[in-house]
């Protein structure tokens, strides 16, 4: 028996083509499996750190907490934006990283040119820096995958 058959599920013309097993997103195969992974660290990473500042320190550098706190969520949601298949799940990824490359710049620009406003670190502080410059190659990259992986691209 085929995976599709196991599945049970079809889509209104009876293909089993949407079933659980059959249905896994392109941009969760190949080289997206690396960068869902390293979202997904981003993500994590980046959670606990916002998480702990400002549950301890909020006060010496609120600005810089809650960019921290907003990267946490760009990040989670682009790990399961890009791990999930579908249109909907495509165009949350286009905004999620498109947002975290703007948040990158801004922050990285803002951080160096005005150093003032934040005290403390960012994961986008520097254009990432302390990171080594990952949060600012990341999103170039999951760009560039989402624009490979696009629903209904001809040739998948």
């Amino acid at each position: 028996m085929s995976s599709r058959k196991r599945s049970g599920w079809t889509d209104s013309r009876g293909s089993a083509e949407v079933g659980l097993d059959t249905q896994r997103s392109s941009r969760a195969r190949g080289p997206g499996r690396l960068l869902i992974a390293v979202y997904g660290i981003f993500a994590l990473a980046t959670t606990a750190r916002a998480g702990f500042q400002i549950a301890t320190k909020f006060s010496e550098a609120p600005l810089a907490y809650l960019l921290s706190a907003v990267a946490a969520v760009v990040y989670i949601v682009a790990t399961f934006s890009l791990a999930r298949p579908g249109a909907r799940a495509y165009a949350v990824s286009v905004v999620a990283v498109s947002l975290e490359l703007v948040g990158v710049l801004a922050v990285g620009v803002l951080s160096i040119f005005d150093a003032q406003a934040f005290p403390s670190d960012t994961v986008w502080s520097a254009f990432g820096r302390g990171y080594g410059f990952v949060p600012l190659i990341l999103p170039v990259l999951g760009l560039l995958w989402l624009s490979r992986t696009r629903p209904g691209r001809a040739g998948r």
